[in-house]
């Protein structure tokens, strides 16, 4: 086994970590979105009573809850041929997913003037880029 103290070895490990931490993420609050749609549903109209998006919330939490899925769905077996294959495609694919997530994800949150909301967002969308380059690395 090399060293993991080599870059190239810290790279390995940090594409590793970032996937996983994408599979959670985004695996979790998918997950929560298809068991408890209703309570989401009804806590995501009232978040978007005053803006513009207001009549298509059912439409947006669909869509959302897929983006989740996916991220989360390439990201784990992004992960998995991470460490299998050392093949990073996958988690390279599932990182893009994540950061289109977390866009539609603070595009909804500045439409419902939710700025404490859409700052929260900020650490998890530079997590994704961040994921994005180094799963990009050889």
């Amino acid at each position: 086994m090399p060293a993991l103290h080599t870059s190239a070895q810290a790279i390995y490990l940090m594409q590793i970590f970032t996937a996983a931490f994408l599979t959670i993420l985004f695996l979790q609050s998918g997950i929560d979105k298809v068991a408890d749609r209703r309570g989401n549903l009804e806590w995501l109209k009232g978040h978007f009573a005053k803006s513009p998006l207001a009549g298509v919330v059912p439409t947006l939490v669909t869509a959302i809850t897929i983006l989740e899925l996916a991220a989360g769905i390439l990201s784990g077996v992004g992960c998995l041929a991470l460490i299998a294959l050392r093949d990073s495609t996958v988690a390279f694919y599932g990182a893009v997913i994540s950061a289109v997530s977390i866009v539609s994800l603070f595009f909804g949150q500045r439409m419902a003037k939710d700025y404490a909301g859409a700052a929260v967002l900020v650490p998890y969308f530079l997590l994704a880029l961040i994921a994005i380059y180094l799963l990009a690395q050889p």
